[in-house]
């Protein structure tokens, strides 16, 4: 079992969430964070002054996945979050974690199972 952190902008998530849909991945959390990596903020004129805002709008998916789902949860993210055939700075960051356990508290199954 593995845990995906996918890390990407609002705008991406109505596309992440169709092609998640499209290989079987229908359960999943989302979280609104903020951030910054390489773009490092952004400038922004408010009222005739200069604004720095160091800390950008994301969302955050956790998923849980077995084993076989890795790669095309991973594909899928990658194909609907990325800007255009290159990509743009800012597109996100997927990370792959071990996932020790998962118990799903209605009926007690343990391990994949659970997922």
């Amino acid at each position: 079992m593995k845990l995906i952190l996918a890390v990407i902008p609002p705008s991406k998530l109505d596309a992440v969430k169709e092609a998640l849909s499209r290989v079987e991945v229908f359960r999943l959390t989302v979280v609104d964070v903020q951030g910054f990596g390489r773009q490092k903020g952004q400038s922004e004129v408010y009222r005739g002054h200069e604004l720095t805002v160091n800390m950008l709008r994301k969302v955050q998916l956790q998923i849980a996945v077995n084993e076989d789902f890795v790669e095309p949860t991973i594909t899928a993210i990658v194909e609907a979050a990325r800007t255009g055939p290159e990509g743009r700075i800012g597109d996100g960051k997927i990370f792959i974690l071990p996932l020790e356990d998962c118990l799903r508290i209605r009926t007690g199954e343990r391990g994949p199972e659970a997922i």
